[in-house]
């Protein structure tokens, strides 16, 4: 099993900054991908952007020059830098952790809110 812990979520108003963080511990060496999604009130959950074992990221059209994902693989942490927030960034953000079969793992979540 593989678990996660977020941190970093917070209040920001627009055009600021907050970095998260995901703490992976347990079958770490099962972890291909990590990653960060996120669920606004009434929506769907969706991708923000994930980075896999060997550092290839994938980011939202949405995210893209705002967002950066980083890896620390000696640390099982993944990070997720965000700049120039946008009210529209509000939303839970949670972290995920893909195994190389495929299986998901999910951190439980950490909100973040930007005010206008």
């Amino acid at each position: 099993q593989v678990q996660l812990v977020e941190s970093g979520g917070g209040l920001v108003q627009a055009g600021g900054s907050l970095r998260l963080s995901c703490a992976a511990s347990g079958s770490t060496f099962s972890i291909n991908a990590m990653g960060w999604y996120r669920q606004a009130p009434g929506k769907q959950r969706e991708l923000v952007a994930t980075i896999t074992r060997l550092g290839i990221t994938n980011l939202a059209d949405s995210v893209k020059g705002r967002f950066t994902i980083s890896r620390d693989n000696a640390k099982n942490t993944v990070y997720l830098q965000m700049i120039s927030l946008k009210p529209e960034d509000t939303a839970v953000y949670y972290c995920n952790a893909r195994t190389w079969a495929g299986g998901d793992h999910w951190g439980q979540g950490t909100q973040v809110t930007v005010s206008s």
